[in-house]
This record gives C-alpha cells, sequence and structure tokens, in this order.
C-alpha cells in the first residue's frame, strides 16, 4: 500500500482563506473563519480545539463530505469545491479512508463483509477483494477475526475493523475524527500505536481530530482551533 500520490513538492492539502458558514432560517452560524494550511504529503497532524470550534467541519471539508461557503479547498490535486457531487464522491472513494469515534460498523456483516464494504464500489474481482481485506485485517493484527460480528468483538476491536475498512481501498489520506474517544486508556494506546504505525511504515498522512492531549502527542504536528480561527 502507498500513499496514492506523486505530485512533487505540492502539498498534499492545501487550504487558502476558507470559510464556512452554516445558515439556520435567517440566522449566518459562523464555523471557519479564513483558515489557510498546507499539509506534506507524508505528515500526521493533530487538530485540538474546544467543542464547537470548528474541527470536525474543518475534517470534513478537507475529507470532501462538506463544501466551503469562500476559499479553496485543494487535496491530492483536486480543487474540492470544482467538482461536481459524482465527482466529488468518486475522488472521495479513491482518496480518502475514514476513521470514526464511533466505528460506524453494520451490526448484521462480519469483520471481513465490513473492510470490504469500500471495495465494492470497485471494479475488483471477488478474489482480489479477499486479498486486499486479508492484508488490512493483517495490517492491524485481526487475522483471525474476520468472520466475527462487531457484538462479538471488543470496543478496540471494532475500532482496528474500522481502520482496517479504512485503508483497504489504499486511500492518499486518512482522516480521523475521535478515534481513541470510546476506548479505554489501554485500547486507545493500541490505536494510536496503529496510527503511528500507518504513518511512518506505509507513508500514509494522517489528520485527527482529538480533545486528548496524549494522543495529540502521536502526531508530527498539532494545531488547535479556537472559534473558526486555527492556531500553532
Amino acid at each position: 500500500m502507498t500513499d496514492g500520490l506523486g505530485n512533487g513538492g505540492e502539498p498534499l492539502i492545501s487550504l487558502r482563506d476558507v470559510t464556512k458558514e452554516y445558515r439556520r432560517n435567517a440566522i449566518v452560524v459562523p464555523v471557519l473563519a479564513g483558515i489557510t494550511l498546507d499539509v506534506k504529503r507524508g505528515e500526521f497532524l493533530a487538530l485540538m480545539g474546544p467543542s464547537g470550534s470548528g474541527k470536525s467541519t474543518l475534517l470534513n471539508l478537507i475529507g470532501g463530505i462538506d463544501r466551503p461557503t469562500k476559499g479553496e479547498v485543494r487535496v491530492a490535486g483536486e480543487t474540492l469545491n470544482a467538482l461536481n457531487a459524482s465527482k466529488l464522491a468518486a475522488w472521495r472513494a479513491r482518496h480518502v479512508g475514514f476513521i470514526f469515534q464511533l466505528y460506524n460498523l453494520i451490526p448484521v456483516l462480519t469483520a471481513f463483509r465490513n473492510v470490504e464494504l469500500p471495495l465494492l464500489l470497485t471494479r475488483l474481482s471477488a478474489s482480489e477483494r479477499k486479498k486486499r481485506v486479508d492484508l488490512a485485517l493483517s495490517l492491524v493484527g485481526l487475522e483471525g477475526r474476520d468472520h466475527h460480528y462487531p457484538r462479538q468483538l471488543s470496543g478496540g476491536e471494532e475500532q482496528r475493523v474500522a481502520i482496517a475498512r479504512a485503508v483497504v481501498a489504499d486511500p492518499t489520506l486518512l482522516v480521523a475524527d475521535e478515534p481513541t474517544g470510546d476506548l479505554d486508556s489501554k485500547n486507545a494506546e493500541e490505536i494510536l500505536v496503529l496510527l503511528r504505525r500507518l504513518n511512518q511504515e506505509l507513508g500514509k498522512t494522517i489528520l485527527m481530530v482529538t480533545h486528548d492531549p496524549h494522543a495529540a502527542e502521536t502526531a508530527d504536528k498539532t494545531l488547535h482551533l479556537d472559534k473558526g480561527v486555527l492556531r500553532p
């Protein structure tokens, strides 16, 4: 698995004067205010800040889930706000792996089938999908748990399945929103070690939102969001 991009010295992620506002009836709610940010390929960046500071919104803009009100979001060689909905969905499937606090596994599917889900959107054969899933599960240390359902797994194992699902399509970027927020300290530490391995050994670029200063120490760099403004 590689980081999937070869654009020389261009930053993998480049935001220029990005503003995000939401409208609630006639009221405009500002969330992000003029964010400018560059992230290099292979970097592990932590985003911290109080609830409501805009961390998840920023993550969603970079991951192509949301669009800015103003400014430019350029990731993996594409200006995301210039893409229509179908092209953005295709870009997201190719380039971004998502890791959530609450795992978002489908309870009626085994670990194998949960991890396989992103590959069902590709043209890979069943045998090729199996090779990819087996590799992803081995990367997260769950080789023997592929036929277990989420209810048969611990919280830490569920998050490992979620991480395997995020990396199975070999994305350019991993976007993690509070990946240790629902785990005890032991399992949280194991997930942080795993993320660091994915960064160091596979060269995966990782953006992680966290409230935990210890989790942030796993990253190469930490930035803080406060009232929509990005600070060192």
